[in-house]
């Protein structure tokens, strides 16, 4: 079968300077203004579709490539097929992907993302083909599309066609909007709402008809990543945890410090003794979730002074002077047990 890069005349491996050269040579020699031939339009028709192909698949070979055929001629008895739509430059192609990283906090609560690009689309102004106004006279053969080739005395020699308009006889100069290529960049910028509850390996498809003025030539596929957060960790049902380091002083002493949430610092009392916590309902609700909202765990490891200054050892002294002088009744209890032992080991 054919392939799109033997419509150019060029080897599946060409390179997309290549094929933008090899479609404007084919176009400069197949183009209905410049080759008045029977066979010009349906060649031309073939150019322009393998180079379609071949950019969209973005100058690789392409996928579920057919041939061009021309219409086969309609019976006498058969009435004329109704013209087949030309499509629209504006015709979206596939969609575009795209990558969003969220923070935990913008997929908790959705947010809003701007995401930008340059698309390749057809010129406008010369309908794809890269060529520009009528074709004039070539001056460099007069028009003749023959010049008498010198050779290395100066003297004149064999009649061959001419270089410049490939022996038409016609030129046509580039279309100077697009610089001949027939394509023009296209950049976009547009801004796309996320909503809550999206986790990594999500997607998410918005219309481009969705996305104002200076959307881009396709729908957005977007795909869904995490960065990594400094001290949340999520469970697959939606349960957070996080790791508090308080001053084990201020543990001991019941007072309250400041915990981490999707929502913000929240306060939480301390209790002597307790090193767990649960925050009802403010853990992470995924997309669609059904139900109570999770819970966020909070694990307290009290930090106790490694070294502990003077001063804090003359207060230390003093607590513990104060806990001898009235002890708790468990303590109490444990120093009645040691005397009697040791009365009795005497």
């Amino acid at each position: 079968m054919t392939t799109a890069f033997a419509e150019l005349g060029l080897p599946d491996a060409a390179t997309e300077r290549e094929v933008r050269a090899a479609w404007r040579r084919l176009a400069s020699q197949w183009h209905p203004d410049r080759n008045p031939s029977a066979e010009a339009v349906l060649r031309m028709q073939r150019i322009n579709r393998a180079f379609g192909a071949i950019r969209d698949a973005g100058f690789a070979p392409p996928v579920d490539w057919e041939p061009f055929a021309a219409p086969a001629p309609p019976e006498a008895e058969a009435p004329a097929p109704a013209p087949a739509a030309r499509p629209s430059p504006e015709t979206p192609h596939r969609p575009i992907s795209r990558r969003v990283r969220l923070t935990l906090e913008e997929a908790a609560a959705g947010c809003v993302k701007t995401l930008r690009g340059r698309a390749s689309l057809g010129c406008a102004d010369c309908g794809g083909s890269g060529l520009h106004g009528t074709p004039a006279r070539c001056r460099h053969c007069g028009g003749s599309g023959r010049q008498t080739r010198r050779n290395f005395f100066g003297w004149l020699g064999e009649i061959v066609a001419c270089a410049a308009c490939d022996g038409s006889g016609r030129v046509r100069h580039e279309c100077p909007a697009c610089a001949g290529s027939g394509s023009r960049a296209h950049a976009w910028r547009v801004q796309v709402r996320i909503p809550p509850g999206l986790r990594p390996g999500e997607r998410l498809h918005v219309a481009r008809t969705r996305v104002g003025a200076a959307a881009p030539p396709a729908d957005l596929d977007i795909h869904v990543e995490w960065l990594a957060h400094p001290f949340f960790h999520v469970d697959a049902d939606g349960t957070l945890r996080c790791e508090l380091p308080v001053d084990g002083f201020a543990w001991i002493a019941g007072h309250e410090v400041p915990v981490p949430t999707l929502a913000g610092p929240r306060p939480l009392a301390l209790r002597q003794g307790c090193l767990q916590y649960t925050l009802a309902g403010l853990g992470f609700a995924a997309r669609g979730h059904q139900g109570a909202r999770p819970d966020q765990i909070v694990f307290v490891r009290p930090v106790f002074p490694e070294s502990p200054s003077a001063e804090q050892q003359a207060l230390l002294a003093q607590l513990m002077a104060s806990t001898a002088a009235h002890p708790a009744p468990a303590l109490r209890a444990w120093q009645r047990q040691m005397a009697a032992w040791g009365k009795r080991m005497a």
